[in-house]
């Protein structure tokens, strides 16, 4: 009988320890997109002392729904009263309304999962805890030498042409043998691109005597009468926006980046930016819709085989570039046809979404191309309804905005409803069709990335912190960005890295707001794997494989204008652009400009008011007048994040390691 109560206790054993283990993963995090577990053995809405409901206990994404499709909630789109469930909680979170607390008192999830109320699990243990001012410093400078010598090497091999190639160490300018080939002649017009789209970076890192070399060089040797055919969006943002802010740079009385005055400076960096506009005005001219084309011949205009198809992003992110010179100036011309486009692709946004469409002929106003997401085509158009209103303080910008975000809330955003609570999958805003919402494929691109450091410049902070989860996951897991990754395969479809700025951008915007020390972690990885992967003779590569991390010889002149310099603000805590107490915004190509109310003036008001006036057509013009919105853009108001939060986790570790499996990270 001893050996029968022998069996007995070794399957009750095996039974109960079978029973843990389900119960281990019937609770814990979700073990990835298509991986759920029904059975809840009637644990329903079991918290931890602290923490939100389990995301696997949930269905895919709503909380509540029993069941759920296979595969992540992404897939799905918004249930009945999705939508403006989303869109209140978006905007309860803009007015700084906090979650529903949980029904138990405070406690971390780590009594429940990962270390078992043993202490901190791997993600506090790794970023929790202040960032050691050495350390900083250390980083600070690793930038600013990663700065360096990719604009000495440039200065050295590649100066007076557009760009560096750092594996052969020569220059490189438009591709004069085939015009077709736009990936490069639609950027490189002949103007020493690299040296002047890093003018105001040199200012920022305090380097007075190379800013002032550098500017020198810039007025004695470019020149806009050049028979190059660019794309106005490029030149534009690369261009036209960097001489803009030299300029303001240079004439700034307070001096706060040290002495970066030039002796007989005479407007120079003005007058090029308006001889460089004037050239690009023709692209305005004879288009039906009022909406541009999308390149121009600097000497000979729009060239007579030019495409009728335009981007959004390219036609309707001209605002802040133009609005300053026309400020700047006195005169309206490019700020009403920057104008005029804004309004006029807005005017052909969905009836029934209010999305726009990423393509758009110029003549027909028809969308060829009508998939509405935050990546390529769209981007810096919704940035730049926003960064309008900052600079020029004009209504109709913000209420743009404001409508353009709730469509994007109800219609791109899916997941949970909360980033730090609830059940299912984390928000993510996929790709949509413009007329019906519907999901049309299952990837996003890099630059979506920006996305979280616009929502930090109105408040939405929560929700930022969970998006910028999403991309550093990517990351960790490749060490570079891939230029689309598919969430559904967890693979990159396109698998190259051009060195791109968009997530070093929202690292540095939400640490800003949050001062959480997690964000320094971040951007030392970031740093740490661009040396380890794209440093080459004599310069940075671009990564032309994700994965097996092979280069192309090619360094983008964004990465010395942005990339290098939100690291270096990121890790430099005492830089004017944060001590001086003068205002600051960036320009969708990073290029500084000082907030004040000299841009909010203009003689020509009449046209943009809400009482009305006449557009220079001399046609009447009337605008109800708007209520008073307050934008949230200033760190006064970051307090979103509460300062007990300041030195824990921005995201719950259970929602990090979440993230991670959901990107195959674990």
């Amino acid at each position: 009988m001893q050996w029968r109560a022998l069996v007995l206790g070794l399957v009750l054993l095996r039974l109960g320890l079978h029973g843990v283990l389900w119960l281990v993963f019937g609770l814990g995090p979700s073990m990835g997109f298509y991986q759920r577990f029904p059975l809840s053995f009637g644990f329903q809405r079991l918290r931890a002392p602290d923490g939100p409901a389990s995301p696997a206990l949930g269905p895919a994404g709503r909380p509540g729904t029993p069941g759920g499709p296979s595969g992540p909630s992404w897939l799905q789109p918004p249930g009945p009263g999705a939508a403006a469930a989303a869109a209140a909680a978006a905007a309860g979170r803009r007015r700084g309304r906090r979650p529903e607390p949980a029904v138990c008192g405070p406690a971390h999830w780590g009594y429940v999962l990962g270390s078992r109320g043993r202490g901190p699990d791997e993600y506090e243990r790794r970023y929790s805890g202040a960032f050691p001012p050495q350390l900083r410093a250390q980083m600070r400078d690793l930038a600013r030498g990663m700065f360096v010598f990719g604009y000495d090497n440039y200065m050295a091999h590649a100066f007076p042409q557009d760009e560096l190639n750092p594996i052969h160490c020569r220059g490189r300018g438009p591709d004069r043998g085939d015009p077709s080939n736009l990936n490069i002649n639609d950027v490189l017009g002949n103007y020493s691109l690299t040296l002047v789209d890093a003018l105001d970076t040199l200012a920022i890192m305090g380097n007075s005597s190379e800013f002032q070399k550098a500017v020198k060089l810039v007025i004695n040797t470019v020149s806009f009468d050049k028979d190059s055919t660019v794309q106005v969006f490029e030149a534009t943002i690369r261009v036209l926006g960097s001489l803009l802010s030299a300029h303001r740079i240079i004439t700034d009385s307070k001096q706060p980046f040290g002495d970066m005055t030039i002796k007989d400076y005479d407007n120079e960096l003005l007058h090029m930016a308006h001889d460089l506009a004037v050239r690009l005005l023709p692209a305005f001219e004879n288009t039906k819709t009022g909406i541009p084309y999308p390149r121009v011949n600097l000497k000979t205009g729009v060239p007579p085989d030019s495409n009728n198809e335009t981007c959004t992003a390219g036609a309707g992110s001209l605002l802040v570039e133009f609005g300053i010179l026309s400020r700047l100036l006195g005169d309206s011309t490019f700020e009403w046809v920057a104008r005029r486009a804004v309004k006029a692709l807005w005017n052909l946004r969905s009836n029934d979404t209010g999305l726009l469409g990423n393509v758009v002929n110029i003549q027909t106003g028809r969308w060829v191309g009508k998939q509405s997401g935050l990546g390529a085509g769209l981007d810096s158009f919704y940035e730049y309804l926003l960064k309008s209103y900052i600079l020029f303080g004009e209504k109709e910008d913000l209420e743009m905005f404001n409508a353009a975000y709730r469509s994007i809330q109800n219609y791109l955003r899916r997941g949970r409803e909360a980033c730090n609570e609830g059940e299912g999958d984390p928000p993510l805003y996929v790709n949509v069709n413009m007329f019906s919402g519907q999901l049309m494929n299952t990837w996003i691109d890099s630059l979506q990335a920006f996305f979280p450091g616009l929502q930090v410049l109105i408040g939405d902070v929560e929700d930022a912190i969970c998006l910028h989860a999403f991309y550093y996951a990517i990351w960790k897991r490749y060490g570079a960005l891939p230029e689309r990754y598919n969430w559904q395969l967890q693979a990159p479809d396109v698998l190259f890295y051009p060195l791109r700025p968009e997530l070093v951008e929202s690292t540095y915007l939400l640490y800003q707001a949050t001062k959480n020390p997690f964000y320094l972690h971040v951007g030392m990885d970031i740093l740490q794997s661009l040396e380890k992967y794209t440093k080459v003779k004599c310069g940075y590569a671009t990564l032309h494989h994700v994965i097996d991390k092979s280069k192309e010889d090619r360094m983008e002149s964004f990465f010395l204008s942005e990339t290098c310099k939100y690291l270096y603000l990121l890790f430099d805590e005492e830089n004017p652009v944060h001590k001086s107490g003068t205002k600051y915004m960036f320009t969708t190509e990073g290029h500084i400009v000082s907030v004040d109310k000299h841009l909010r003036e203009s003689p020509w008001k009449e046209f943009f008011s809400e009482e009305g006036g006449q557009d220079p057509e001399g046609k009447s013009v009337h605008r109800p007048k708007s209520p008073e919105i307050k934008v949230i853009n200033s760190s006064s108001n970051c307090n979103r994040v509460p300062d007990e939060r300041r030195y824990s986790l921005p995201l719950k570790s259970i929602y990090m390691r979440q993230i991670d499996q959901m990107v195959g990270l674990i």
